[in-house]
């Protein structure tokens, strides 16, 4: 164990008054691109000057606090997560990677090390899903995936995607290639609440993350036609809500039947919304979001042929009509084997337990591996709640974590570094 050590009480304070940005009707509420998020940068910037890091943003919106290594040309050792949140969600889901990789920056400067590659603490843009159909935003741009049709992409109040991160001080005009490569990053680690039971039900310490699922989301909708509520037949009805509703169902089942040895398969229809939307009145459209992850690319694709088959041949029967349009994927993603052995040794000789486990969800570490070795620890959560205000993760646990995390990075930059 080396001598720098994570200062727990500040890193909690960190997270804390990360949380206190957020509309004050629905805590914890932060999205992206909204004035609140760019007042919560201001004060991320400022804790980045804190613990002696230069800040810049780049041209995907992200921001970066960045000091330079004891050896002159050698790429940054960066780590780090987001600052956003989904509506109404918690105050861990990456604030404790945030608040992490700026506290490992002070721990730093604290005990006077340099490291001999240069370090970057990086709060990634967007994250969670958007108003644009597409979450890892600034990640996706990292790693050149921001197409000129993604870009493109519009608000229900017609900004477009590349205006908005244009808003948050990135050049859009610049995306379409990758912003980093080997040459510029050498490692990238992300720390993150489980956001499942696992840890908690073992009473593991950490967990090292071996693989991340693939994930596509499409927009769904369902047309039909508006009328009187009181005075349309049942039967000359073309109620485009209760044609979604066979849909929703039939996701939920076609999903549970997927599953096998092997095989993981979750989907989900996670945001509706209907038109015209009035208590007396046929609804006429309806738009849904569907997001199908697993574990296997050939299990998506065919839970995709069955299901759209489905609610083609569904919707038609009922007189409705049936469009569906992808919105993102990211593919299935094995994380780096050297920077396991690391986090492993990491963890061993912190005197912490792990075990070795996949990600269900997607995180900016996942993007970042098409630039550069990428790899993610997790830290317990309460109940496995998240993306909601129950969202927990007790002080020690991320404390324990981040711990890890700065071994590792230690380790590897030791062994990375030339002779």
């Amino acid at each position: 164990m080396t001598g720098a050590r994570i200062d727990s009480d500040r890193l909690w304070r960190r997270i804390m008054d990360l949380s206190a940005f957020t509309e004050p009707e629905r805590p914890w509420t932060r999205p992206a691109f909204s004035d609140l998020h760019r007042r919560c940068r201001d004060w991320i910037r400022a804790q980045m000057e804190s613990a002696g890091l230069e800040v810049v943003i780049d041209a995907g919106g992200n921001m970066a606090g960045k000091s330079s290594g004891s050896i002159d040309g050698l790429p940054s050792i960066a780590c780090g997560s987001h600052s956003d949140t989904v509506p109404s969600g918690g105050r861990f889901d990456g604030a404790a990677g945030l608040a992490a990789a700026i506290e490992i920056a002070h721990a730093l400067a604290d005990n006077g090390m340099r490291l001999n590659h240069a370090f970057e603490a990086i709060d990634f843009l967007a994250e969670e899903p958007t108003e644009f159909g597409m979450s890892c935003v600034g990640s996706r741009a990292v790693a050149g995936k921001l197409t000129a049709f993604s870009l493109a992409a519009k608000s229900p109040e017609g900004t477009t995607l590349a205006e908005a991160i244009d808003g948050m001080g990135g050049d859009s005009a610049r995306l379409g290639r990758p912003l980093r490569g080997r040459c510029d990053t050498a490692a990238f680690f992300e720390l993150h609440i489980e956001q499942g039971t696992i840890l908690e039900r073992a009473g593991t310490d950490v967990g090292i993350v071996t693989e991340f699922v693939c994930i596509n989301r499409h927009s769904l909708k369902v047309a039909g036609e508006a009328a009187h509520a009181g005075t349309t037949p049942m039967d000359v009805r073309r109620d485009a809500l209760v044609g979604a509703a066979t849909l929703v169902q039939n996701v939920s089942e076609r999903a549970e039947s997927l599953n096998s040895r092997g095989t993981y398969l979750v989907a989900t229809v996670g945001r509706i919304a209907i038109q015209p939307n009035g208590a007396n009145v046929v609804p006429g459209s309806v738009e849904l979001a569907l997001e199908i992850r697993s574990n296997r690319v050939e299990a998506v694709r065919d839970f995709e042929a069955g299901f759209f088959q489905f609610a083609a041949d569904a919707c038609c029967k009922a007189g409705l009509k049936f469009d569906a349009e992808q919105k993102s994927s990211a593919p299935r993603v094995s994380v780096n084997e050297g920077l396991r052995m690391h986090l492993r040794e990491a963890a061993a000789s912190s005197g912490c337990s792990f075990r070795e486990m996949p990600s269900g969800a997607g995180h900016d570490a996942a993007h970042m591996s098409e630039v550069c070795p990428s790899c993610m620890v997790f830290v317990p959560c309460l109940r496995g709640r998240s993306h909601c205000p129950e969202e927990w993760s007790d002080k020690d646990q991320i404390g324990r974590g981040a711990q890890v995390m700065l071994e590792a990075m230690l380790s590897f930059d030791a062994l990375a570094c030339p002779k």
